[in-house]
């Protein structure tokens, strides 16, 4: 009997548990080659407001950056990027508040303003996810 309740917890554990998955991020539009492009991964809670749930960077070669998310659980995100071009670490503001860098949300919804949640949201599920993000 033990035997049994042992193969069946097993059977529930393999069979209930969604794996976490990778979202592979691409931006294929910067401008040049130079800096590095600095990406950010987030939930409703953290969105533009606190530490990313992960972080990547990659440089730019032949006009591409792509970077990948691992391990990521299932549930509702949000990715935000920019370009360092002085690759200082943050993005640069003008003294009245607009960007002196390009910058981009996943689903590519740009309103004046920063990115919101709601029109950067997408789901990760049971197969890894695949984004391209203009700037």
């Amino acid at each position: 009997m033990k035997t049994i309740n042992t193969f069946l917890f097993f059977v529930l554990a393999v069979c209930g548990a969604v794996q976490a998955q990778n979202i592979t991020v691409t931006v294929s539009n910067p401008k040049g080659n130079k800096g590095t492009i600095k990406y950010a991964l987030h939930n409703k809670t953290t969105f533009l407001v606190s530490k990313p749930i992960q972080a990547e960077e990659s440089g730019i070669k032949d006009g591409k950056s792509v970077i990948t998310f691992k391990n990521v659980p299932a549930g509702e995100y949000a990715i935000t990027c920019f370009h360092d071009k002085n690759e200082n670490g943050t993005m640069d503001f003008e003294s009245n508040g607009m960007p002196k860098e390009p910058y981009g949300a996943s689903n590519n919804v740009m309103n004046f303003g920063p990115p919101r949640y709601e029109d950067a949201k997408f789901t990760v599920s049971d197969k890894d996810v695949s984004l391209e993000i203009r700037l």
